[in-house]
């Protein structure tokens, strides 16, 4: 079983010889390959944080992944190539609690370097595609609040995951300024607002966080929902996790507009598989913060440092605009408040 991250896909043409050494260096101290072994790669395509190779072993394929410092994204976005050290920490720590929702890590260096599982499209789909194609699940998206909040429950107020996962600048750097405060910078009314919600987040520490619950980041697997790429990883407010995927749910009905009541049945379904889960705090006031910084997600996905690419025409940009607008300046009580305005925005 194996896994390459986000839904990359394969270059065409690439060679195991376009291997950088420090690849391949890190391949032999893993005892992955031979000494003067060079094992065919291909370097793989759809992400824009960090290298990705697939490279075929004897054994089978298995995925390399090395952070890159500066992200591939229009506007400047810097992070820290550690990332990619939490990111391993957090497959690891996932996988110990709920088997199988990430890819196995086969071996890792001290620089940030891991290799993992491959999974195959073909036996593992990218939940992006599967609901750009039309194809809304409710039961899987239960699936994947579910599972999500197995491993948050599992590390509720856990001081040493809380030690291994102190990520706060990082985080600030690759989520909290480039979503809210940049957004905050184009938005000066609203400015206040979303900086609040940046520094509630910040402060509120009580679970691991993936930081990336996204559909490019989760595969439908034939025994649940698969998570990749956790390079956000944080210990800190799972209101984020829940609001950053529901967010995704809501974008979806303006990239498949006949799609859009499945769409908003999954944004149930997962809000419902979610919630039933939380014991550590109150659901209501896990749910109150995950409702109220939703709107300031929505927003930033068209105003901030990485808008979604299937927004490019402006009337629906505004479209988002219109209501996340609304429901910062007027902050909903709960997730059904967020769902309820975009519904009859879209005519769902």
């Amino acid at each position: 079983m194996t896994v390459c991250s986000i839904g990359a896909m394969p270059q065409a043409g690439s060679a195991s010889d376009s291997l950088p050494d420090a690849v391949l260096a890190f391949l032999r101290a893993a005892r992955l390959i031979a000494a003067q072994e060079r094992p065919r790669a291909v370097a793989l395509t759809g992400g824009v944080s960090s290298d990705i190779w697939r490279i075929d072993l004897d054994a089978g394929p298995v995925c390399v992944k090395r952070a890159l410092p500066r992200l591939r994204v229009a506007q400047r976005w810097e992070a820290p190539v550690e990332r990619n050290l939490y990111e391993r920490r957090w497959m690891q720590t996932a996988c110990a609690i709920v088997p199988g929702i990430a890819p196995r890590v086969l071996a890792h260096d001290d620089a940030g370097m891991f290799a993992m599982e491959y999974l195959d499209a073909d036996r593992y789909p990218v939940w992006k595609a599967e609901l750009h194609a039309g194809r809304a699940d409710p039961a899987f998206a239960r699936q994947v609040g579910t599972r999500l909040v197995q491993v948050h429950a599992a590390t509720a107020d856990d001081a040493a995951v809380a030690a291994q996962f102190a990520t706060d600048a990082s985080f600030r750097a690759i989520r909290l300024e480039p979503y809210l405060l940049a957004t905050a910078a184009r938005h000066a009314d609203l400015a206040a607002v979303l900086e609040a919600l940046a520094a509630r987040t910040a402060a509120t520490r009580r679970v691991l966080v993936h930081g990336d619950v996204s559909p490019k980041n989760v595969l439908v697997g034939r025994q649940g929902p698969v998570l990749l790429d956790a390079e956000c990883a944080w210990y800190g407010d799972p209101a984020f996790d829940l609001a950053f995927c529901l967010n995704h749910l809501l974008l979806k009905c303006l990239w498949t507009p006949p799609a859009a009541r499945g769409f908003l049945a999954c944004f149930d379904a997962l809000a419902d598989g979610y919630l039933a889960g939380v014991a550590w705090e109150a659901g209501a006031a896990l749910e109150a913060r995950a409702a109220t910084l939703l709107p300031g997600l929505f927003l930033a996905r068209v105003d901030g440092k990485s808008p979604v690419e299937y927004l490019s025409d402006e009337a629906e940009r505004a479209r988002v605009r219109r209501v996340a607008r609304a429901l910062l300046e007027r902050p909903p009580a709960g997730l059904a408040e967020v769902r309820g305005a975009w519904a009859r925005e879209v005519g769902a």
